[in-house]
């Protein structure tokens, strides 16, 4: 069991695995982010759609920690990501696994010491350990052996997409995030990875949040779509109503994306 499930009360209301509370960001004039509020339930899988400048990258960076909020409070497993010293954010984002819109892979890596750059700190020991362990994972995303001492550069988009996954949870996180999981893929490449996502959050009983605007990817993924509009969360419920969900915003971007 996990630190943060350790932290997880046994009785009352669940405490949630990500909790913004009011989240406000500016830049300049530029209101981006304006009294964000959104919760995500442990073994949650949630999809953020937006349009472009609608914040949901912002909204992403302060919830990583990686970008402070102008005021408000963001809640890992109850415990403060925002006024958070740096050595307890970075204990809080161990917990975090992160498959970045690009993959980002290192590119004078091979996939093998990519796939597990988290688990070694970048260093080069445990050689034979870590080589074995990064085998087991590409297995995971559907990725054979004769992948680990090739570069990223030798590899297609979605085997590249398919090896930053296997990098995202190689330690095991309770929390996974998407960054626009299927951009730069074909479709039907990008189905794939889309079901590569949803079989292994279900498989380690992990909780998601995807950033996208990709509506299928929304619709496959998610159990809950939580839409920002103008900084603020104006729609929030099952990904199964994105159809019919009565926000005349919301309808528009659906009837603008098929």
């Amino acid at each position: 069991m996990s630190e943060i499930e350790d932290k997880m009360p046994e009785t009352g209301e669940a405490v949630p695995m990500i909790e913004l509370i009011d989240v406000r960001k500016s830049f300049g004039a530029k209101k981006v982010l304006d009294g964000v509020n959104l919760r995500v339930t442990k073994g949650e899988s949630l999809a953020v759609m937006g349009g472009s400048g609608t914040g949901k990258s912002v909204m992403l960076k302060c919830i990583l920690g990686l970008m402070k909020p102008d005021s408000g409070s963001i809640l890992i497993a109850g415990e403060p990501m925002t006024g958070a010293t740096s050595r307890d954010q970075q204990r809080l984002r161990a917990h975090f696994g992160m498959l970045f819109q690009g993959g980002a892979l290192f590119d004078s890596l091979p996939i093998w010491r990519n796939v597990t750059f988290a688990l070694t700190n970048g260093r080069g020991g445990h050689r034979k350990e870590m080589r074995d362990r990064a085998a087991m994972l590409l297995e995971r995303v559907g990725l054979g052996s004769e992948v680990l001492d090739l570069r990223p550069s030798s590899l297609s988009g979605g085997m590249q997409k398919r090896a930053a996954l296997a990098r995202a949870i190689a330690h095991e996180p309770d929390i996974l995030f998407f960054d626009e999981p299927t951009t730069g893929l074909d479709p039907v490449l990008a189905g794939r990875i889309n079901r590569l996502i949803v079989q292994l959050v279900k498989e380690m009983g992990a909780t998601a949040v995807t950033i996208t605007h990709d509506l299928h990817s929304a619709r496959t993924i998610a159990d809950r779509v939580a839409m920002l509009h103008q900084g603020k969360v104006i729609w929030d419920g099952p990904a199964s109503s994105l159809d019919n969900s009565g926000n005349e915003i919301v309808d528009d971007f659906v009837k603008g994306l098929e």
